[in-house]
């Protein structure tokens, strides 16, 4: 080695190099993004079977009618019905679930009514903590021959 010459020393970098991070990071949001929508978001509900036949509950059920403007209506346990918004709706049925739980709760909705209406009553039933809901039909009616 000459005398004259000195090794020059790299200088330590104090800085954390964040790259990897970016990248895994850009790799969880995109495993996110396409798993979301496979999540299970819906409300569940077991629709009647074709030949369904007439139920009769032990208990007198709660009914939830909606008519043709998309206003609610509540019926609990055989008392009148009354008109309803959605948070008192949630409030009254959680309260009267808890307290009866085997009792049937039932959605009527008007034939005219957008489904999302009865849809939006659905996920309201659901944060309830009611665990099953039923769907109201009228029986169809036979025509006479003239």
């Amino acid at each position: 080695m000459q005398t004259g010459q000195r090794r020059k020393r790299r200088k330590l970098k104090a800085e954390i190099n964040v790259v990897p991070y970016i990248d895994v990071m850009l790799v969880l949001l995109i495993i996110f993004m396409v798993t979301a929508p496979l999540l299970n978001l819906g409300v569940d509900i077991q629709l009647p079977q074709s030949a369904a036949k007439a139920l009769h509950p032990d208990k007198e059920p709660v009914v939830i009618s909606i008519d043709e403007k998309g206003a609610y209506f509540l019926t609990l346990g055989g008392t009148p019905r009354e008109p309803i918004d959605g948070a008192a709706l949630v409030k009254k049925v959680s309260a009267f679930v808890r307290q009866n739980p085997d009792v049937p709760v039932m959605i009527g909705g008007d034939e005219r009514v957008d489904y999302g209406k009865v849809y939006q009553v659905m996920v309201l039933l659901q944060q309830a903590g009611v665990p099953k809901v039923g769907l109201m039909s009228a029986p169809i009616q036979e025509t006479k021959p003239r």
